[in-house]
């Protein structure tokens, strides 16, 4: 359960509009999700994430759009979001992602996981040779 309720009648809002607008061209869509729904009561806090995420996620850089999906899920499976699991899921599976890639995907986050308990279960210092640049 939400911790607060779907502003009603958010577009109403020239500020939400705007960026509602906005996502709704970058992502050809009319779908506005949750995420940005109820961010909407808030529309700074909405404008400036979704200017944020735009920045990361929808514009060229050396990642491809596919890659950049399959780290947001990894992050959000680290993170314990499951919201963000099911969207970035279904976003990366929009742009391409083979069932193979998924499960190479989960193969490569249990194997992080693990390896990772592992090493801050024992402490270990770092190999000096990780620590040049």
């Amino acid at each position: 359960m939400s911790t607060l309720s779907m502003p009603p009648h958010a577009e109403d809002n020239p500020k939400v509009k705007a960026v509602f607008d906005d996502i709704r061209q970058t992502r050809q869509t009319d779908f506005i999700n949750n995420m940005w729904l109820y961010l909407a009561f808030d529309p700074d806090l909405l404008e400036s994430t979704w200017r944020e995420v735009k920045a990361v996620m929808a514009s060229p850089s050396a990642l491809d759009p596919l890659t950049k999906e399959m780290i947001y899920i990894a992050v959000s499976v680290a993170n314990a979001c499951s919201y963000c699991v099911h969207s970035h899921t279904a976003a990366a599976k929009h742009k391409g992602m083979s069932d193979a890639q998924y499960a190479d995907l989960l193969r490569v986050i249990a194997l992080a996981g693990k390896t990772n308990q592992l090493a801050t279960a024992m402490q270990l210092p770092v190999d000096p040779v990780f620590n040049k640049n």
